[in-house]
């Protein structure tokens, strides 16, 4: 079984790097972060925040995008080309097809997302902007939060429309980012609106505890037991979208 996931897996990366979207989303993010060099000099404060927050930012824009809108196809381009029925047609589980589908995607975000990482390194090093260790932990935070959207993006991949299942994620990942202003939000309201927003404020993810751009540019550190808890906040999650993923998968029916 762990044979035929890593199959999938690595041929729907090698699918995913032709997809021509990949590659101008890529680009897109190495000018944005290299544009730092030339705002850094119309700034008359510190640049080393500009570049520092520009850079992150995005990465964690555009790996969100790559997420998105190569993620909601991993499910539905297999049915609009039929395959699918051949793939379930195969003794393999559904499950293993979601899961190895996820892992194609994570690969590729993973590639993409170091290319990013080394565009930002180059920028920081020909700008004289020191290299901490929590700058790495923010990345690796960003990419955490990368894989918990894809398994959004997948979930909504596995019952609805492409279009449906983007705009449904972009919701969420905006919802995730203002989680804490939901639950202060729904404070100031009646039972109703409060017990709604209270439940949106527990069940979506709070994306928010993956942006360390502040931790990083006011020099605040985050502690080992902080991460490591982060850490599994993302896995416990992401492992729940997928358990969730294949349970309507399983269900679906593509006669």
């Amino acid at each position: 079984m762990i044979a035929r996931i890593v199959s999938i897996s690595l041929n729907t990366f090698r699918e995913n790097l032709r997809e021509k979207l990949l590659y101008n989303l890529l680009i897109f993010a190495l000018l944005m972060i290299g544009s730092s060099i030339l705002l850094s000099r119309l700034t008359l404060g510190d640049y080393h925040r500009l570049i520092l927050d520009l850079g992150l930012a995005s990465i964690n824009i555009f790996g969100v995008l790559i997420a998105i809108f190569v993620g909601i196809g991993l499910v539905s381009k297999e049915i609009d080309k039929k395959t699918i029925y051949t793939i379930i047609s195969k003794p393999v589980p559904r499950y293993a097809f979601l899961v190895g589908k996820y892992l194609g995607l994570v690969i590729t975000l993973m590639a993409n997302t170091v290319v990013m990482i080394i565009g930002l390194l180059v920028v920081l090093h020909v700008m004289d902007v020191p290299i901490t260790v929590l700058l790495f932990k923010s990345l690796s935070l960003i990419f955490v939060e990368l894989m918990v959207i894809t398994a959004v993006a997948l979930v909504f991949s596995t019952f609805t429309s492409s279009t449906l299942s983007a705009i449904f994620t972009l919701a969420i990942y905006v919802i995730g980012h203002l989680s804490a202003d939901l639950k202060t939000f729904g404070e100031k309201m009646d039972t109703v609106g409060r017990g709604i927003l209270s439940a949106l404020y527990y069940i979506m993810p709070n994306l928010e505890r993956f942006n360390l751009k502040g931790h990083v540019i006011n020099h605040v550190d985050l502690s080992a037991d902080d991460l490591l808890l982060t850490f599994a906040y993302g896995a416990s999650y992401t492992v729940m979208l997928l358990v969730l993923a294949s349970m309507i998968f399983q269900r679906r029916d593509f006669q």
